[in-house]
């Protein structure tokens, strides 16, 4: 029996979005990550799960709040018989973004059954993310080139009319240079690859493929979102040192050159995965406060029913009846 947790764990990422939308433009992104982990940390505990986080804010001597291993929900509290659940969080994508005031900015939970996440360790990876029509024709071990050719040809498009979204690091020069070679145009992002991976696997959204190396935690949260849209992601962790390779093998890792794809990243049967804009972004508007109330713009994804919901709040803060609501 799968219980449907999705309006609560909803719940978790639309409080988190507001607390942190309070602080949006100030120039602070250490204060807006702390509320938003302050209030998905609460409003997890009232959620009725026996909860592990498996990919959150770092180890616990270094994440004061929604570590790695960390117990969250009711059953923390004490409760019993709760379901267990594995937890990803990314309590704000995007904190720079939050903290100018630019596009792009959401708070992300995804959840399965115990087992059905990867516990990624806290290292790059390199990433390739397209929609459903291109998903068997690329792979990450082909030249750029090649995959371009193979999406263009998948959408019955020209190369020249594809938009690559890159993270715009200075790692990237070689694969800017690639790709521009080929004719594609090229989107720079300053942060967030994970909403770009999923306006990737979303039609209609302007954006036809994600190339280049960004956390492995948001790996595996990209990874639960396809999961539900039919897109999917090809990421190898990028272990460079002895450190990263003693945390690959900490969590179970020992192929440190596998490429895995959305089933290997997030292989639970039952996977949810919930978002919510902090700043206006192509696929959620951000967090609005008005005279009696705040409005959220979210996205609801499970596998088990296969749905995707775009959820629209108005989160009534006035105790009056005769407070007129603005649709």
């Amino acid at each position: 029996m799968v219980i449907d947790l999705s309006l609560e764990l909803l719940r978790v990422v639309e409080e988190a979005a507001i607390a942190c939308a309070r602080t949006m433009g100030r120039g602070d992104a250490t204060a807006a990550d702390h509320a938003a982990v302050q209030a998905m940390r609460a409003t997890l505990d009232q959620v009725p799960i026996d909860g592990t986080i498996v990919i959150g804010e770092g180890e616990r001597d270094k994440a004061p709040m929604l570590f790695i291993g960390e117990q969250v929900g009711q059953a923390h509290l004490g409760l019993t018989g709760l379901p267990a659940v594995d937890i990803a969080v990314d309590p704000l994508e995007g904190t720079n973004l939050c903290a100018t005031g630019a596009p792009n900015a959401i708070t992300v939970l995804a959840a399965a059954t115990q087992g059905g996440l990867l516990h990624a360790p806290d290292i790059y990876m390199e990433k390739l993310v397209v929609g459903p029509r291109a998903k068997h024709a690329v792979g990450l071990e082909r030249p750029v080139k090649d995959n371009l050719k193979a999406i263009a040809k998948s959408l019955n498009r020209r190369i020249e009319d594809l938009v690559v979204m890159v993270l715009d690091r200075p790692r990237h020069e070689r694969l800017v240079a690639d790709i521009r070679a080929t004719g594609a145009r090229i989107r720079l992002i300053s942060d967030g690859d994970l909403s770009a991976g999923i306006a990737a696997a979303v039609e209609g959204s302007g954006v036809h493929v994600v190339m280049g190396i960004g956390g492995a935690p948001e790996g595996v949260l990209t990874a639960a979102a396809m999961r539900s849209l039919g897109g999917e992601i090809f990421g190898r962790l990028v272990v460079t040192t002895p450190e990263h390779e003693a945390r690959c093998r900490a969590m179970g890792i020992t192929d440190l050159h596998r490429i895995y794809t959305s089933t290997d990243l997030a292989a639970g049967d039952a996977i949810t995965f919930v978002a919510t804009g902090v700043t206006d972004g192509a696929l959620m508007r951000g967090v609005r406060f008005f005279g009696h109330g705040i409005r959220t713009s979210s996205v609801v994804m499970q596998t088990l029913p296969r749905q995707i919901r775009f959820m629209d709040t108005i989160h009534v803060t006035s105790p009056a009846d005769d407070v007129p609501i603005r649709f």
